[in-house]
């Protein structure tokens, strides 16, 4: 018997790999399954099922993909949505085989209505692990606003007693000792308080989990919609694809992996409505970037803000990458279901640069240089993109919060003719913010590298935090 986490920190997303005695199970895969025939291929093990616990929104699922290349049967717990491909429509309470053990289907509504998880019995009969999906994390448990975006009657407050039963009749009976393997951890959008653990005991969760805790069903309803957030525009695009089927994902590369000169990439930014995607470091792009590009590293949390800043997946998009890295930038933004990347600037800006192409720049400057800035001219912008929870936590004093997560109604704090010190927490979201406002026509937005967590080590700044009113009385 093995079981496998196959965890990939950008999307915090948990993939699983069952086996035993020589059949295999699949649970809630990346796009990309490659990386899976291999293991498969590698360990000599058929694949009898790919298993969904929802239809994903945060990603596009390999199922359909990986079901085609090995024959294995695609399985979802109850629900009434119509899908574009071959699948097994499982009941609650069924039982699935594979080698020597099984899985058993328990349908747990509340996230999405067709959510469900999977509890493996070993070899020895007993139940041994929960692949918990987005119904329990280790924290948390998952948001239930999010299915009432493709389904009109559902409404948050209606899954939220569904997800209180669900916890209550199907999970929390269940035995302590059992381990709980959830799709997600921290970093995910698909909860609000997850622990950056990806398992836990099911005892443990019992005790340590808010949502867990004895309290009435009107009570478990405020504070599991207390503090969402609204979710990225993408979630419900990428819904419809989990459910309807997508384009293979090789052919999605192929497309995305056209290497286009110079000469070739200004006519496609000119002649299309693409947008010119930089994938770069923010500080490497700031010092020569193609003029009108929007930044978005990389190695930082791409696929939640390219999901935020480019909310249709319909999107035509050029890149330019690090060389060496096109493939990789292409593929991520296909597991999000971002599929019509349509070329890369071949020799990335140094081609651009030696082909005397215009290039743009954003100034960027240290903690101490703002300091030494404000130290002449106290009246000075600074911006603050971070979310508003970071912001009052902690911020400069007098600073202004214009988050990144609701561009365009911060945008319009900005005017045109002031000059902006711009900051987040680390450099990344203010290149994003000021590289998506200068394409806007924005032009005095200065970066502040380091962002807040150079701010506080430099010790230079009055650093404020928000005090709610009623810690005064």
């Amino acid at each position: 018997m093995q079981i496998e986490q196959i965890y990939t920190g950008c999307l915090a997303q948990g993939a699983y790999y069952l086996t035993s005695n020589g059949e295999g199970i699949i649970i809630d895969p990346l796009r990309e399954i490659n990386p899976y025939l291999e293991k498969l291929k590698k360990d000599n093990v058929k694949l009898k099922y790919v298993l969904e616990t929802h239809f994903h929104a945060d990603f596009v699922s390999g199922h359909k993909d990986l079901a085609a290349a090995t024959g294995a049967t695609i399985v979802f717990g109850p629900t009434g949505m119509s899908l574009g491909f071959d699948a097994h429509i499982a009941t609650d309470g069924e039982i699935l085989e594979f080698g020597n053990a099984k899985i058993k289907v328990i349908h747990t509504p509340g996230h999405t209505m067709e959510s469900s998880c999977y509890l493996l019995i070993d070899e020895k009969g007993n139940e041994t692990a929960l692949f918990s999906g987005d119904t329990l994390f280790i924290g948390d448990v998952g948001r239930p606003d999010l299915a009432q975006k493709v389904i009109e009657d559902l409404t948050q407050d209606k899954l939220a007693r569904h997800l209180y039963n669900s916890l209550r009749t199907k999970i929390m009976p269940l035995s302590d000792e059992i381990i709980v393997y959830p799709a997600h951890g921290a970093g995910s959008a698909c909860g609000k308080n997850m622990s950056k653990e990806t398992f836990d005991t099911l005892g443990n969760q019992k005790k340590v989990n808010y949502a867990l805790q004895e309290m009435s069903e009107d009570e478990f309803v405020r504070q599991v919609l207390d503090g969402l957030t609204p979710p990225p525009a993408y979630f419900p695009q990428n819904v419809m694809m989990n459910i309807q089927g997508y384009e293979n994902i090789e052919n999605v590369i192929h497309q995305g992996m056209r290497a286009l000169s110079p000469a070739e990439f200004e006519v496609a930014a000119n002649e299309t409505d693409a947008l010119i995607l930089d994938t770069r470091n923010a500080q490497t792009f700031a010092k020569a970037f193609v003029p009108n590009s929007i930044n978005i590293g990389i190695d930082g949390s791409f696929a939640p803000w390219v999901g935020t800043m480019i909310p249709d997946v319909k999107q035509q998009i050029l890149l330019v990458t690090d060389e060496g890295r096109e493939e990789e930038v292409v593929t991520r933004l296909a597991r999000v279901g971002y599929d019509f990347a349509i070329g890369y600037l071949k020799g990335g800006i140094d081609a651009w640069k030696h082909a005397g192409k215009e290039i743009d720049t954003i100034q960027s400057i240290s903690a101490n240089e703002l300091s030494d800035i404000m130290s002449k001219n106290q009246n000075i912008n600074i911006l603050d993109v971070r979310k508003n929870s970071e912001h009052q936590s902690e911020h400069i004093m007098d600073s202004l919060n214009a988050p990144l997560d609701y561009i365009n109604e911060s945008m319009l704090k900005v005017q045109k003719d002031k000059t902006y010190y711009v900051h987040c927490a680390g450099g990344y979201r203010s290149m994003v913010f000021i590289s998506t406002l200068k394409a806007r026509g924005f032009e005095n937005l200065i970066d502040v590298k380091g962002g807040f967590k150079e701010i506080k080590e430099s010790g230079k700044f009055n650093v404020s935090a928000y005090v709610c009113p009623s810690t005064l009385l």
